[in-house]
């Protein structure tokens, strides 16, 4: 008795066609290596929110200094730990 099986398996990939410049061509050829233009794509896109998410507090970081009511709550803050530090710790 002989059996057979046969198992066929069928993968759609969705591709886009995009415009570039010749400009971001070549760059974009030049990162390539052995990766895919998608695979460069979404590590340049994964590191451009790494970066935006990672240097947000730093872009914010001192923006209200200088500004009387930021300057009085940021005293009034420091006074109550200072206190509450005495008491407690």
């Amino acid at each position: 008795m002989n059996l057979s099986i046969e198992i066929f398996i069928h993968i759609q990939v969705m591709a886009k066609t995009i415009m570039v410049s010749n400009e971001i061509y070549k760059e974009l050829k030049a990162r390539k290596n052995d990766k895919s233009f998608s695979e460069i794509i979404t590590s340049l896109i994964e590191k451009k929110e790494r970066k935006t998410v990672k240097n947000l507090f730093d872009e914010c970081f001192g923006l209200l200094e200088g500004d009387k009511e930021y300057d009085k709550i940021m005293n009034d803050l420091k006074k109550g730990w200072k206190k509450w530090t005495e008491e407690y710790a």
